[in-house]
């Protein structure tokens, strides 16, 4: 019987499908009730920014990560706590990548149903993802993840 490794964070789900089942969600309801946010001149340079800046983060945070050699699915143990490219600015570029991406995709569809869940989705990252994270690197790498920590911000 395979049982589950304790050295793993515990996290409820992959941060991914929390981002893209939230979106899913709005884009459809879109669809059924449309709500717009405003003059799509306006908004689609803006969503094409956050878009082409979540895109940059993320390829940066997978090529730290690899050099770094530790893996980025959070259901595997973590070898080594990275500290190089964009996790020097924030401890979780690739869910602030996720964010910039939810909320470029939102702006270039010009609707306001995945604004509304966006709340939410930060919510469940925040206790149900990045909590558990901290918590995890905590135990197993103790003051070097304090200390990193201590200096670097949570998102921005």
């Amino acid at each position: 019987m395979k049982h589950k490794s304790s050295d793993i964070p515990g996290i409820i789900a992959p941060p991914p499908l929390i981002y893209v089942t939230s979106l899913l969600l709005g884009l459809l309801l879109n669809i059924i009730l449309p709500i717009h946010i405003g003059k799509e001149t306006f908004l689609f340079p803006i969503g094409w920014i956050f878009s082409g800046m979540g895109l940059f983060i993320v390829i940066g945070s997978f090529v730290t990560f690899k050099k770094a050699g530790t893996d980025v699915d959070p259901y595997r143990p973590t070898k080594t706590i990275v500290m190089a490219g964009p996790y020097r600015f924030t401890r979780n570029p690739m869910y602030l990548s996720l964010t910039l991406l939810y909320m470029g995709i939102t702006l270039l569809r010009n609707t306001l149903w995945p604004v509304m869940f966006l709340p939410l989705v930060l919510g469940i990252m925040h206790y149900g993802v990045i909590k558990r994270e901290e918590l995890y690197l905590e135990k197993k790498f103790g003051e070097t993840y304090l200390d990193y920590k201590s200096k670097v911000r949570r998102w921005i």
